[in-house]
């Protein structure tokens, strides 16, 4: 594998075999399908070079380099910059993965001879801390790059947390100070602090748009608001709640700051009963709506029903809401009393009492409401039927397990699916659990 990564990147021509052996070669392939003499008649070689690379794009680095070897027509779509402009460099433990397979020599290469072409750039590793670790290294290597975007993806904890934090930072300050043009990052759980954020904002303020690290335990509330007094053209940003304040808020509603498109915030409670979560003042968001009438603020719950008291006890602008846990009839109350702007509901779990006064209040005030996802819940057809009359044909997504609707005196399943469709203007069936 070195030999062929390191001819690949020295661009070495690879012997070409002579055209009786190909055309053999060929027709082995052919037989099996019953096609030998089109194939016969095929050179690989001679495809053009915009086909060559769209199948390139598919590859992992190492086999881009296996491929390189081919013939000279390949190596040459091999360093085309367009190749090199998107990549995700996917790092995993397991003996027949990427990172165990490639070779270092090859990737210093690519960096050495590509890092100006590095436009889109991400990395997904695994939970382990060698991943996570060679992640760091090659960002480390990434000097002479112009990264518009970077992501660290992490398929399962605790991935960048193991890393150290002094060299996770390090890491990334090569890209920060080194990438003038960045625009978009993604860096959800990593040891990514506010001192970091201080060299972000030094070198990209004028250039970033969206900065989404939902889990970053050692960023605190002075290291976001330091981003957003800085970067005025932040269009979306994705944050943990609990670095979310007033002054932030504030601070993306002043004058010189463009209008926000999309705020996202994680609710996230591990420990019930541990956590005591603010509240956000109603001037604060009527400013930040004020400012940007268009943002949507998306909110995801993973809390447990006595956690939810600071939320929704004034009006709220959110557009979105995701509870992931069971949620009270209370709360769902709140939502339809406080939230006018609320144009997607998805309730994962509730408990054992019909919902029916709660959803045809959120019909009611909720306006521009048109997307409802309900799982473990309960709704009797008439207030489900109910509901959906309010809110009519606007109601683009709706998406109710069947065991959720409590058949009664009025409307049986079989009938529900004929009213709820003929209220909605489409034909409409409840979701089915699979049965196997």
């Amino acid at each position: 594998m070195k030999r062929a990564g390191q001819k690949a990147v020295a661009g070495t021509e690879v012997p070409q075999t002579s055209q009786t052996s190909k055309k053999q070669k060929i027709s082995l392939y052919g037989s099996g399908f019953g096609e030998s003499d089109l194939c016969t008649s095929m050179d690989w070689g001679s495809l053009p070079h915009h086909v060559i690379l769209r199948v390139f794009q598919f590859l992992t680095l190492v086999d881009r380099a296996r491929a390189s070897s081919v013939c000279r027509r390949w190596n040459e779509v091999f360093h085309i910059p367009d190749l090199w402009r998107r990549f995700e460099f996917e790092l995993s433990q397991p003996a027949t993965s990427y990172l165990k397979s490639t070779h270092p020599d090859l990737i210093q290469q690519i960096i050495k001879r590509h890092a100006d072409h590095l436009q889109y750039v991400s990395f997904k590793v695994d939970s382990s801390t060698e991943s996570a670790e060679a992640a760091c290294d090659i960002l480390s290597q990434l000097v002479n790059c112009s990264i518009k975007t970077l992501g660290l993806i992490s398929t399962a904890k605790p991935s960048f947390m193991n890393v150290s934090k002094a060299h996770f930072a390090s890491a990334l300050t090569v890209v920060f100070v080194n990438s003038k043009s960045l625009s978009s990052i993604k860096i959800d759980d990593t040891p990514l602090d506010d001192p970091s954020l201080k060299v972000l904002v030094a070198n990209n303020s004028d250039t970033l748009k969206l900065l989404k690290m939902s889990s970053c335990p050692h960023v605190s509330p002075a290291g976001i608001l330091c981003v957003a007094d800085q970067c005025h053209g932040l269009k979306e940003l994705a944050l943990n709640y609990y670095i979310l304040s007033d002054e932030l808020l504030l601070a993306l509603s002043s004058e010189k700051h463009v209008d926000l498109e999309h705020l996202r915030i994680d609710v996230v409670s591990e420990n019930p009963g541990q956590v005591q979560f603010h509240t956000i003042k109603k001037q604060s968001w009527d400013a930040l709506v004020k400012h940007s009438p268009k943002v949507n603020i998306v909110m995801y719950f993973f809390l447990y029903e006595d956690e939810f008291d600071a939320f929704f006890r004034e009006e709220t602008p959110v557009t979105h809401l995701y509870f992931g846990r069971a949620v009270s009839k209370a709360m769902l109350g709140r939502i339809g009393m406080n939230c006018p702007r609320l144009i997607e509901l998805v309730v994962c779990a509730n408990g054992l009492q019909p919902l029916d006064d709660e959803l045809i209040q959120i019909a009611e005030r909720c306006k521009n409401l048109t997307a409802m996802g309900l799982g473990e819940c309960e709704v009797t057809c008439r207030g489900f039927i109910e509901f959906v009359k309010m809110c009519g044909g606007r109601l683009t997504q709706l998406s109710i397990m069947e065991e959720v609707l409590i058949p009664d005196s009025d409307y049986s399943l079989d009938r529900l699916h004929l009213e709820v469709s003929k209220h909605l203007g489409r034909m409409w069936f409840p979701d089915m659990m699979p049965t196997w």
